[in-house]
């Protein structure tokens, strides 16, 4: 089966989400500005994710607008926001005066080995099955050896079932083009293997009541493989 190619001058799939984010920044920003509060779940893995990665600078991937970059700096990590959408880094730096950067995930602006954590919460699922593989990929590059990664996606809702998506062209009254993947926890649990991130543990949950999309959820927290030490020559 093949596939047309894009017409020429077509936008990608990730200016085309870029676009869309930027539309709404300010508002997304004050729509989930406090919506940890209501996530214990959420807090308790970010408080983990802190702990694990206190002895080196971490990387909040596809922030939004920073309210879990503020929350992981208010916990004593050194912590960079990095988002695909220039909007939601200013609105970030903004509200948080913390460094963010407008970048696509998969060429992260971090040197190799410099990142002792990545969070990615809820931004792979714009991703298609080979741009979360990059991604993965990206990640192992820029964390340094036994450093960790904690992704969350959506898994499934009442219509959608892992592997399905939904597409969104309108939110709060803006014209956007958005794709949500919902995941399946096994295929990304390889998928991160695959690029030397060994799971360490997995958290499903059902959704807070009234605090969020109702939809279940799943959080994978890996770690980059150590290299091996040399023996004695």
């Amino acid at each position: 089966m093949t596939t047309d190619p894009p017409a020429y001058g077509a936008p990608s799939s990730s200016a085309v989400t870029r676009r869309s984010y930027d539309a709404v920044a300010e508002r997304y920003a004050v729509e989930i500005a406090g919506e940890l509060d209501a996530k214990p779940l959420d807090r308790a893995l970010l408080d983990t994710f802190v702990e694990l990665t206190s002895d080196g600078p971490v990387v909040d991937v596809g922030c939004g607008p920073g309210h879990a970059t503020a929350y992981l700096a208010g916990r004593g990590a050194r912590a960079l926001g990095v988002d695909l959408s220039p909007a939601m880094c200013a609105v970030g730096h903004r509200g948080t005066a913390l460094p963010f950067a407008a970048a696509d995930m998969t060429v992260l602006p971090v040197r190799s080995g410099a990142a002792a954590g990545i969070l990615c919460w809820y931004a792979v699922i714009h991703l298609d099955e080979a741009g979360r593989h990059r991604a993965y990929a990206e990640f192992a590059r820029v964390l340094r050896p036994g450093g960790h990664v904690l992704v969350a996606f959506h898994v499934s809702d009442m219509d959608t079932r892992p592997g399905q998506a939904t597409h969104l062209t309108e939110w709060w009254d803006r014209r956007v083009d958005l794709t949500f993947r919902f995941l399946d926890p096994e295929a990304e649990t390889a998928a991160l293997a695959r690029a030397g991130l060994t799971l360490v543990a997995r958290l499903d949950r059902a959704p807070h009541p009234g605090a969020e999309h109702p939809s279940r959820r799943t959080y994978l927290l890996a770690r980059r493989t150590p290299t091996a030490v040399p023996g004695p020559s």
